[in-house]
């Protein structure tokens, strides 16, 4: 007879959490501090415990992420999955709004007029908005390209970047662009990742400065 386990529905998510811990401790995994909600939680949306090796951090990201959407940063995401998978609730109680001009037909009428690419033109707009940016990519490799070529040809900075597409076309070397760069980020080297996933990060931080403030 299967095991089945039985949780009441308000409670899955803690015993998730509680089974990840379990296993974390069997194969002797100990996270830095500041990361360990950010990775669990990866891990809860993706039921995949290598991002506790792929997922890489820059120095100081957890502070600098928590300071910018303390301070009212947006988010843009490339997806309109991502978009909906980020607590806007919670970014809105800290002065943030979330933003995808993926999709938008205008921006796919301007990128086929150019001859760029829709990606190029999203991330042109979104280094346009009037404040900090955290840069939630979890789909297309060409964002995080784009975002690259705009660094570089037009000087714009990045407040932040997460960056964790997935696939097999150009997804690994679009991530290493920014592990030699000063733009704080946070990273999942290789293939994996996914839309989930960028939105899994960015609720992370945004739950934890939630709690933070209760």
């Amino acid at each position: 007879m299967l095991n089945i386990e039985k949780v009441k529905p308000m409670d899955i998510e803690k015993r998730s959490f509680e089974i990840i811990e379990s296993e974390l401790n069997l194969r002797g995994i100990v996270l830095p501090k500041d990361q360990e909600m950010i990775t669990k939680r990866v891990i809860h949306t993706t039921a995949d415990f290598d991002y506790v090796n792929t997922l890489k951090y820059s120095k100081s990201a957890i502070k600098i992420a928590k300071d910018l959407l303390s301070n009212g940063a947006d988010i843009v995401t490339d997806t309109n999955m991502g978009l909906s998978g980020v607590n806007k609730k919670v970014l809105a109680s800290l002065g943030g709004s979330a933003h995808c001009f993926m999709a938008h037909e205008d921006v796919a009428i301007e990128a086929k007029k150019r001859g760029v690419t829709r990606a190029y033109v999203s991330m042109e707009r979104a280094s346009k908005l009037n404040k900090p940016v955290i840069f939630a990519i979890g789909n297309a490799p060409t964002a995080l390209i784009s975002l690259y070529e705009l660094m570089n040809n037009e000087g714009f900075k990045p407040a932040f970047i997460i960056g964790v597409p997935v696939g097999f076309v150009n997804v690994t070397a679009a991530k290493e662009l920014f592990l030699d760069t000063d733009i704080p980020y946070i990273i999942n080297v290789g293939r994996k990742g996914g839309s989930n996933v960028a939105a899994a990060i960015c609720n992370a931080l945004l739950y934890e400065l939630r709690k933070d403030r209760q």
